[in-house]
């Protein structure tokens, strides 16, 4: 089987690639990421020696870009992690949000319905949902929640889903799509949340944390999300949503504490900030439909996840120092200028 995997140079995209050259070893995959400030090639170089593995450079909303890569690849499965995804940089700029996470996602599946696919994932995430009271611990997002998107990368996503699924409707294009929690782990683009605090420990700089730090948000590991996609490709039912979710409750607050102690250092470090407009109080992701249909449930707790997330960061300063410095972007240039 061949794969194409849009987004593929981000942080979950990435790890999706090294989990299926893994677990599927015979498949091929083709990786279409436009390198923009959140692709960063660097972090696919261990894949980079793989004999199925391809990298191209190109953008889902450039219509003959993606055919032309269609109708040389002739991929089997798409799954598009291709997005912007930073909620901060959706309010200051939503169309980059439209152009990419809508318009991409229709080029995506017109090429689909022009060159033929077994499967179109659509990666999508529980913003689109809107959030929960903080005193209402007993209520989850389930596939069946109302969408009510709080910015506007959520309403871009949200707008996403209800487009793949007129698609399934209308053109027959065999999709599912998949909503997760926050995920955390190795390759985070440090403008996150967990990879900004412990970049910001590490230099004894200020941690901004905005409002008051009790935001709620479910932590999942992402090699869990990885194989939960996996999954839902092998098995999942065309035209279904399965939301995929940590079971890891945890306020920003917490987050950051937990950061600071298993780094050695103060709290005095953390500075409160001003909150961002709309920002969702709660988000907790109810998985009952993938556990029950594909036997899928997270694996990780928080406390290992994030204490391994810490050691990755530890071990591999160069790749993070290299994107706060701006070098990263030169990385494309040094590999491919000359090929």
């Amino acid at each position: 089987m061949k794969l194409l995997v849009t987004g593929g140079a981000g942080f979950i995209g990435a790890n999706f690639i090294f989990h299926m050259l893994d677990a599927h070893p015979d498949d091929e995959i083709v990786c279409l990421d436009a390198l923009t400030y959140a692709g960063n090639l660097e972090t696919l170089e261990p894949a980079a020696d793989n004999p199925n593995f391809t990298f191209v450079k190109a953008d889902v909303a450039d219509r003959e870009a993606v055919y032309g890569i269609f109708e040389k690849e002739k991929p089997d499965v798409v799954v598009n992690f291709a997005a912007e995804s930073h909620v901060d940089r959706s309010i200051e700029d939503p169309g980059v949000f439209l152009r990419t996470n809508i318009i991409g996602t229709q080029v995506l599946m017109d090429a689909c319905n022009k060159f033929g696919i077994s499967r179109f994932h659509q990666v999508g995430t529980d913003e689109v949902y809107g959030d929960l009271p903080l005193d209402r611990p007993d209520l989850f997002f389930t596939e069946e929640t109302p969408i009510t998107a709080s910015s506007p990368y959520s309403a871009s996503k949200a707008s996403a889903d209800l487009l793949a699924m007129a698609y399934h409707r209308t053109y027959g294009l065999p999709v599912t799509i998949s909503r997760c929690s926050n995920n955390y782990g190795p390759y985070q683009f440090p403008e996150k949340l967990i990879p900004l605090m412990i970049a910001n420990a590490l230099a004894d700089k200020e941690l901004p944390v905005y409002g008051t730090g009790e935001n709620v948000r479910d932590w999942l590991y992402v090699e869990d999300h990885c194989r939960a996609i996996d999954m839902i490709l092998q098995n999942g039912r065309v035209g279904e949503v399965y939301n995929i979710g940590g079971h890891n409750e945890k306020n920003n607050l917490q987050v950051v504490k937990i950061i600071l102690e298993k780094l050695g250092k103060p709290e005095s470090l953390i500075r409160f900030v001003t909150d961002r407009k709309g920002h969702d109080l709660r988000y907790a992701i109810d998985p009952a439909k993938i556990h029950a249909e594909l036997g899928w449930l997270p694996e990780t707790k928080f406390e290992d996840g994030i204490r391994k997330t810490i050691d990755w960061y530890l071990d591999n300063k160069p790749w993070w120092e290299n994107i706060i410095s701006g070098e990263y972007r030169d990385y494309y240039e040094k590999m491919y200028a000359n090929r």
